[in-house]
């Protein structure tokens, strides 16, 4: 599998990571999901250099963006943004009570957003008392019967409602009871996320009783979501610019595979002649550990300077895009990733190297006059 030269699926795979793909713009979940579902494939052995390069990059932009963007921030669910509001007002949410009724999708996710922040305690009433237990035990709070409200108002501090009821669950007159007893000084936050409404409007009029309702949390996600979308443009930038650099990196990584390749040929045969000399020597006087030492550094060093000047003007070609130069340097030095296509075209992989280095050795071009050719062709 090769993603070279592939930009639309690397784009996309980015634009995932990076939270433009998803239904609400810049969301974290996504990058969670990518990251965990990549070290899973890791683990079973079903990538290799290609997928992990590529994933690498996704996960690394994911980040860079969320940390030189805001398309992550604010809320842009009605839950979050009640819980965001009740921060604003209230100052903070650290060492409040807070009573959310009513256990469904939006509930679940107010219940969520709470449990992440620095609360005394969270209660969760439900018509069904089994699920309040559930959601109360899975975020180590307390389950409440509906029939219970009243009794957890009085020392509530914030209230967030969202059932599905068709009626009110807090009238002025619960309320009206429940805070009787309550430190006349101490603030009660009722946010209203129901439709239609759980909590009586009437409510506001209570001294140290305030009311948020679905609407004043409909204006602030919208809000959001036109900032995240502006956002979005910085971190698209983004995108093509780490797009460009991970295409850099594959053209690297190709001719680094080949000069990899080249090298071990030619310390291979480096060692067999090395052996040759050494035994050759041996034949007519003892060769001593120093003498095998100088042959070993003086073959190390041949193979080096050797392909020292090649292994520069193979980066630049990837580096410039000349797959055609790569691909005959493969060719002419019978590769292993390219043995086989050798073959096919001449079954005596030695005489093809024989016959190849006749033909190069004729056309052969000082390695200055190589590079220009790869800068003139790639101009």
């Amino acid at each position: 599998m090769d993603f070279y030269g592939h930009d639309e699926s690397l784009e996309h795979l980015l634009r995932l990571a990076g939270g433009l793909e998803s239904m609400i713009v810049g969301e974290d979940q996504i990058l969670g999901q990518i990251k965990e579902l990549y070290a899973y494939s890791k683990k079973s052995g079903t990538t290799g250099k290609i997928l992990d390069t590529a994933f690498d990059k996704a996960i690394q932009v994911g980040k860079r963006i969320r940390n030189e963007t805001r398309i992550n921030k604010g809320s842009v669910s009605i839950g979050s943004a009640a819980v965001d509001l009740a921060e604003e007002i209230l100052d903070g949410l650290t060492g409040k009570t807070v009573l959310v009724i009513g256990a469904g999708e939006i509930g679940v996710l107010v219940a969520k957003a709470l449990a992440e922040k620095d609360i005394e305690a969270i209660y969760i009433a439900n018509r069904t008392f089994k699920k309040a237990e559930e959601i109360a035990y899975e975020l180590g709070g307390y389950a409440v019967r509906l029939n219970d409200v009243q009794t957890q108002l009085k020392n509530a501090d914030v209230v967030i409602s969202g059932t599905g009821a068709p009626h009110y669950i807090l009238t002025r007159e619960i309320v009206e009871k429940a805070i009787k007893d309550r430190d006349k000084t101490r603030k009660l936050l009722l946010i209203d996320i129901a439709n239609p409404r759980d909590i009586e409007e009437s409510v506001a009029e209570l001294d140290n009783v305030e009311l948020c309702n679905i609407d004043n949390l409909r204006v602030i996600s919208e809000k959001t979501l036109k900032m995240r979308k502006e956002e979005a443009k910085k971190a698209e930038a983004i995108i093509q610019e780490e797009i460009k650099l991970l295409n850099l990196q594959y053209k690297r990584q190709r001719a680094d595979r080949i000069i990899s390749d080249l090298y071990k040929q030619i310390y291979d045969v480096r060692i067999r002649e090395r052996e040759k000399a050494v035994n050759r020597l041996c034949a007519y006087h003892t060769i001593g550990e120093i003498e095998t030492e100088v042959l070993d550094d003086l073959t190390h060093s041949i193979a080096n300077k050797i392909l020292a000047e090649p292994t520069k003007v193979l980066r630049q070609a990837a580096e410039l895009g000349n797959d055609e130069f790569l691909d005959v340097v493969s060719r002419i030095f019978c590769l292993e990733k390219d043995r086989v296509k050798v073959e096919k075209m001449k079954p005596d992989c030695e005489k093809m190297k024989s016959d190849c280095g006749i033909k190069v050795e004729k056309i052969k071009p000082d390695c200055e006059s190589g590079i220009d050719r790869i800068s003139e062709k790639s101009n």
